[in-house]
């Protein structure tokens, strides 16, 4: 038996690597698709206009702080604050508009030196022919400056394979911390 090994080993070896080779392409990682297979229609540009109700103080804050560095409560910016969030999103500045969809996800304080969010926030949207789909965002958020823009990275429901971007302008602060921020959203969808 050895010597039949040793004598046919280029040729087992082959036969091997052709195995492999085959069990690879049946089993692939990856394929290419037809944008047909997954129903496209022709690609919209929507624009959203609501508020982002940021709650932070009173019996029942949506904005939590769940993590921080040592030095965040000496840090000018509150650098390393984390918060998690699951804020109202509404049709009008007040918090008691009319809910169209809920902003769940967090952002955390990122720069030493200014007011700057790192944010990572999924839109929900509860209301109309939207309820059920999402707009995802993850970008820098500088609180400080009037308009702020973020970027749109993906979607779900009518919003699936979503791109685009947000415009954030604070509305109102107060000294408990919660804000009313106007967004404005221009998503690409198909």
């Amino acid at each position: 038996m050895a010597q039949f090994i040793q004598k046919h080993k280029n040729t087992i070896l082959s036969i091997l690597i052709v195995s492999l080779i085959l069990q690879v392409q049946c089993h692939q990682f990856s394929r290419k698709l037809s944008p047909k297979s997954h129903a496209f229609k022709k690609q919209k540009l929507t624009h959203l206009h609501f508020y982002f109700q940021d709650i932070a103080g009173g019996d029942h804050p949506t904005a939590l702080r769940v993590a921080e560095a040592p030095t965040t409560n000496t840090s000018k910016t509150g650098f390393g604050a984390t918060i998690i969030i699951d804020d109202p999103l509404t049709e009008g500045p007040n918090r008691t508009s009319k809910i169209i969809g809920r902003a769940q996800g967090m952002y955390a304080s990122a720069d030493l030196n200014v007011f700057g969010l790192m944010m990572a926030v999924n839109f929900v949207f509860l209301e109309g022919k939207y309820n059920g789909s999402t707009v995802s965002i993850l970008g820098r958020n500088g609180i400080t400056m009037p308009l702020r823009e973020m970027p749109i990275v993906g979607g779900t429901g009518i919003f699936r394979f979503a791109r685009g971007y947000v415009q954030a302008n604070t509305a109102s602060f107060n000294a408990l911390g919660d804000a009313s921020v106007e967004y404005n959203v221009y998503v690409l969808h198909y």
